[in-house]
């Protein structure tokens, strides 16, 4: 039955990392280019400006440019945007798997009763935990955003965001059980307090990191932040949705099978 759930869990995180790619190249990718165009600009007028001083050009450029995205880049643009493809397909993959070990290890002992209730709910509590929750304090950023020297420090903050989501939400999910003979509205109640006082406490303890530069456009930032999320909203909408699909039809297929008692 283990097997069974986890090579589910695979297919589906797979199909819904497919879905992610397509979304993500569709609307997040024109975000991309223009942020790049941005940070090729940038990186381009110190190496002019240098160049006109009297240094050698190629010196210059190098000095002044980062890293490159574009034509001179050590990956093309159009091996990006394949590997943006390949690295959600390898991602849903994997999260699809540990997503069937943990509807496994819920299944019938919290949550809804019903599986493809279950499924869904279990997948839109991963997305609030893993996705929303560390968004909130640190959303995502489009190129040309970021200090390259405290990338370390970001992706650690990140994961520390990441982990008091999953405890918020995890909190959030066994108050509710605990609380089960209470009224509803106070199990609710009870359970939204327990998610959400982590998270303020996150909120307020965590450092903020501002690393926009002066100028940045504000609307590109928020399209790209945006985008970034609908990717991952795409993602876990098509987990839930289509490990339901597949909770339901592996329900009939399993009544078919059995063999009716003659009259």
């Amino acid at each position: 039955m283990i097997t069974r759930l986890f090579v589910r869990g695979m297919l589906v995180g797979l199909l819904a990392g497919l879905l992610a790619a397509v979304f993500a190249s569709t609307v997040g990718e024109p975000h991309i280019d223009r942020a790049i165009a941005l940070e090729e600009a940038a990186a381009e007028a110190p190496a002019a400006h240098s160049h006109g001083a009297g240094e050698p050009a190629g010196h210059a450029h190098e000095d002044a440019g980062g890293h490159s995205h574009g034509e001179d880049a050590l990956v093309g643009r159009d091996g990006q945007r394949f590997g943006l493809f390949l690295a959600l397909a390898l991602y849903g993959l994997a999260v699809g798997g540990l997503f069937a070990l943990a509807y496994a290890a819920v299944r019938g002992r919290a949550g809804p009763r019903s599986e493809p209730a279950l499924a869904v709910v279990l997948a839109a509590g991963a997305f609030a935990a893993v996705v929303l929750v560390p968004f909130l304090k640190y959303p995502a950023n489009p190129p040309a955003v970021g200090d390259p020297g405290t990338i370390g420090q970001r992706t650690t903050l990140y994961l520390v965001a990441v982990a008091i989501g999953i405890l918020a939400v995890a909190a959030g999910a066994a108050t509710h059980r605990y609380a089960a003979r209470s009224e509803p509205w106070r199990r609710w109640l009870a359970a939204g307090a327990a998610t959400l006082l982590p998270v303020a406490a996150a909120w307020i303890l965590l450092p903020g990191v501002d690393e926009v530069p002066e100028g940045f456009p504000a609307g590109l930032l928020w399209d790209f932040r945006i985008a970034s999320l609908g990717t991952q909203a795409v993602f876990w909408l098509g987990v839930g949705a289509l490990f339901a699909l597949a909770c339901a039809l592996g329900r009939t297929g399993e009544a078919a099978a059995r063999p009716r008692t003659p009259v």
